[in-house]
C-alpha cells in the first residue's frame, strides 16, 4: 500500500506501463472508449471497480464511468445491474449508488445467481413458500 500512497500518477497506454510501475486505474482514453461502448448498450452488468478507487486519484476512471452510466440511466437509455461489495463501495464513493438500477452487495452469490445456479437462501424460500415466485 505504501507504493500506492507515494506513486505520482503516470498515464500511459496499457502496453507501455514501465516495469517498475503498476496499473492502478484506467486512463482518459479508456474512459472515453467505455463511454462510446455504453452509448450502444442497453444493459450494463458491472462487477468490480476499474481502479484502486479507495486511494486518490486512482478512482477517477471508475467515478467518471459511473457518472456517465448514471446519466444514461436517468435518460432512460441504460439499465445498470451492479454487484459486489467493492463495486457497491466504488459507486457509493462516486455518489451514484442510489441512482443505479439494481445494486447488490452479494459479490460471489450475485454472480452465481446471474449464472442461474442454486443459492441456499433462495432454495429455502422456495421450499418454505412453494407458490412464491422468485426471479
Amino acid at each position: 500500500h505504501d507504493l500506492i500512497d507515494t506513486a505520482a500518477p503516470l498515464e500511459v497506454p496499457v502496453n507501455a506501463i514501465p516495469s517498475d510501475r503498476m496499473a492502478l486505474d484506467v486512463g482518459g482514453a479508456t474512459v472515453l472508449r467505455i463511454a462510446r461502448v455504453l452509448e450502444e448498450c442497453r444493459t450494463l452488468l458491472w462487477n468490480g471497480p476499474l481502479g484502486a478507487f479507495e486511494t486518490d486519484p486512482f478512482g477517477r476512471g471508475t467515478f467518471a464511468v459511473a457518472r456517465y452510466a448514471v446519466e444514461r440511466v436517468q435518460a432512460g437509455r441504460l439499465t445498470v445491474v451492479a454487484g459486489g461489495g467493492d463495486t457497491a463501495a466504488a459507486l457509493s464513493a462516486a455518489r451514484v449508488a442510489e441512482r443505479i438500477t439494481y445494486l447488490s452487495t452479494a459479490g460471489g452469490a450475485f454472480l452465481e445467481w446471474l449464472e442461474g445456479r442454486s443459492l441456499p437462501g433462495i432454495e429455502a424460500l422456495r421450499n418454505k413458500v412453494p407458490d412464491m415466485e422468485i426471479a
